[in-house]
């Protein structure tokens, strides 16, 4: 493989991420699958026919996920010795002869593996999306009917069910098994009370997090360095088992075209860091579907599109994650907040 590709090239990008993202496992890790790739090893064959991919695909963190599936299942018994999700200690130099022969053993599986984008459902994401909604509830004072496409396992459908701490106090559930430390920044949200009258999400794939398979698939995504992350997950999965979500197998454009506004309640469509993995084309036509769905609000029936993506300033400046909200009528957009990818610290505007 090159080492001009862009797959290589990502892969050592997206190590240097997780370094600067507190994950020192996964920064030393992917130098050593890069390495490896420029060197012809055994994930240059694995990865082979990626190689003009983008790092928009993450493909590197596809297959770390399928790694750490390996540790979390104990279907690798060395690899636990290492992954400290599963109360190992990572390692690089003793850890990568171990994962070396993981990759040579189940080599097919891990090629399967590139096929599932990560399936995070970074419940941290949470501290951003339910700000935007409160602010919206001030400023809209209704019962949420809450939509997200891209929904994975809806666990961030059940945003108000978490504890958010930050320097000035706390909003949430007392009690609560998620807790997000240094929630938020800056002007902070209202302490309002909200009511969430109707949950549903979408997605392609949608995971059962309450299934013994949907929980192995969400903790294989989550950086096995990152205890918090962890902990954050496992406490949503279990009150996803008592607070109900529907969940649809649909493509986002299909979900948006039959949605519609309902007197008395404010509509919320909402996602994070799902627009990536869209074609142009796909942006386009969803773009489109959410401007119609906004030109049906009225002041009895308002609508917001509230998002976690990427963003540009301008054309020349950094990207940042940004919370933005457009509502109707009118379709007034604002920028929020900006966070980290994770979510905490979400730094209010």
């Amino acid at each position: 493989m090159s080492v001009e590709s862009r797959l290589l090239r990502s892969i050592r990008v997206q190590g240097q991420v997780c370094s600067g993202m507190g994950s020192p496992m996964y920064g030393e890790l992917l130098a050593r699958v890069a390495d490896d790739v420029e060197a012809g090893g055994v994930f240059g064959a694995i990865l082979a026919g990626h190689e003009n991919s983008s790092g928009r695909m993450a493909f590197a963190l596809r297959l770390l996920g399928g790694l750490h599936r390996l540790a979390l299942e104990g279907r690798v018994a060395p690899l636990r010795r290492w992954y400290p999700s599963v109360g190992g200690r990572w390692n690089a130099d003793a850890a990568w002869p171990d994962v070396v022969l993981a990759a040579t053993e189940h080599a097919d599986y891990l090629r399967d593996a590139l096929d599932q984008p990560p399936q995070t459902n970074e419940v941290g994401r949470s501290a951003a999306l339910i700000g935007g909604l409160l602010l919206l509830g001030r400023r809209f004072d209704a019962p949420v009917r809450l939509f997200e496409i891209g929904c994975s396992a809806g666990l961030n459908l059940r945003a108000d069910q978490y504890r958010y701490r930050h320097s000035g106090g706390h909003w949430g559930p007392a009690g609560s098994p998620v807790i997000v430390d240094d929630a938020w920044r800056g002007p902070l949200p209202p302490p309002a009370e909200l009511l969430i009258v109707e949950r549903q999400g979408f997605d392609i794939a949608p995971l059962d997090a309450t299934s013994s398979d949907g929980e192995l698939t969400l903790l294989s995504y989550v950086w096995p360095d990152q205890q918090a992350r962890l902990d954050r997950l496992r406490g949503a999965i279990d009150i996803a088992r008592r607070v109900p979500a529907q969940l649809h197998r649909r493509n986002a454009i299909d979900a948006v075209a039959d949605l519609d506004v309902a007197t008395g309640t404010i509509t919320v469509l909402w996602h994070s860091i799902m627009w990536q993995y869209l074609s142009a084309g796909e942006q386009e036509t969803l773009g489109a579907e959410i401007d119609a769905l906004g030109a049906r609000a009225t002041p009895e029936a308002p609508f917001a599109h509230l998002t976690l993506e990427p963003h540009r300033r301008t054309p020349e400046a950094a990207v940042e994650f940004a919370v933005r909200a457009r509502c109707w009528p009118g379709a007034d957009d604002r920028l929020l907040a900006v966070c980290s990818p994770h979510g905490p610290p979400v730094t209010w505007k």
